[in-house]
């Protein structure tokens, strides 16, 4: 079992939509659960009940949170200035994600092939764990 890894938007909407918990099903798999805000925007724009949205608010309020302070966005920016001189054009979003977990030093836990790409980024896949 990984010690820990970013989770990305991608898995918890997939698991969402199956019906899990998000807590059990990470806290199966990780020690250490991080996300960061572009993360939170991602799941919790989609949620339709305000009760399920609440409580994966409640969720996210636990985690190892990534902070995004203006040294992480030139990162970001640095990083897909890089990333699309190199000819990978990767959404930004992914870019901030990926941003935060090499600042953090853990992996991405994604479903997204964008990630796979990105230099000294390890990517735990989904659902492939």
């Amino acid at each position: 079992m990984p010690g820990a890894a970013l989770v990305d938007s991608s898995v918890m909407i997939a698991l969402l939509r199956r019906g899990e918990d998000l807590a059990e099903w990470l806290g199966d798999r990780l020690q250490d659960i991080y996300t960061c805000g572009m993360v939170r925007v991602e799941v919790l724009r989609g949620i339709k009940n305000p009760r399920e949205r609440d409580l994966v608010s409640s969720f996210f309020d636990v985690l190892c949170n990534v902070q995004t302070d203006n040294r992480l966005w030139e990162q970001a920016a640095v990083l897909g200035w890089e990333l699309d001189r190199s000819g990978l054009n990767i959404p930004a979003q992914d870019i901030v994600i990926a941003a935060c977990a090499l600042r953090a030093g853990v992996p991405v836990m994604t479903a997204d092939k964008h990630f796979h790409g990105i230099p000294d980024l390890a990517v735990i896949p989904f659902p492939n764990l």
